[in-house]
């Protein structure tokens, strides 16, 4: 018992290379962006359908 838990603590994963890292940032990032751009474009909408103008 007390060998597996000496191993357990031991073992570290490698990290992914930083490229990969702030790949998945820049993923992350743009991909709320998106959504909220969808998002604010489904209200758009719902306000024009209910006659809300800008002018």
């Amino acid at each position: 018992m007390k060998s597996e838990l000496s191993s357990m603590k031991n073992h570290t994963e490698p990290k992914a290379p930083w490229w990969k890292r702030v790949m998945w940032l820049v993923f992350i990032y743009a991909a709320s962006v998106l959504a909220l751009g969808v998002v604010a474009s489904l209200f758009r909408m719902m306000m024009t359908a209910a006659g809300m103008r800008s002018h």
